[in-house]
């Protein structure tokens, strides 16, 4: 199914006819350019999806996307509970610096 089809090879004479030679100037052919090789058929299997592994390749999508999603749901989880405790640090600070000021 996946693998390539090639046109079939083609089947032109090797060599044109020589030319027929004149008085003046002897006559000349051309050699043939080589026959290109033969293309080897894939040693690769074919892939076939019954209904059995379609439902396992969708599974298996559905589950690393759920893995993924809760991983970056945790990182970012994570970064907003530590930007909230920073502030709650920087509130307290502050409020503790203007109270020495006061006093």
């Amino acid at each position: 199914m996946f693998t390539p089809k090639y046109p079939p090879q083609d089947t032109a004479p090797a060599a044109p006819p020589p030319a027929p030679a004149t008085d003046h100037a002897p006559a000349t052919t051309t050699p043939a350019p080589a026959p290109a090789p033969a293309v080897p058929a894939s040693n690769r299997p074919t892939v076939q999806l019954t209904p059995g592994t379609t439902l396992a390749l969708v599974g298996g999508g559905t589950a690393v996307v759920l893995v993924v999603g809760a991983v970056l749901v945790s990182m970012l989880l994570a970064v907003a509970i530590t930007a909230t405790s920073v502030a709650v640090c920087a509130v307290v600070l502050r409020s503790l610096l203007n109270q020495e000021r006061k006093h």
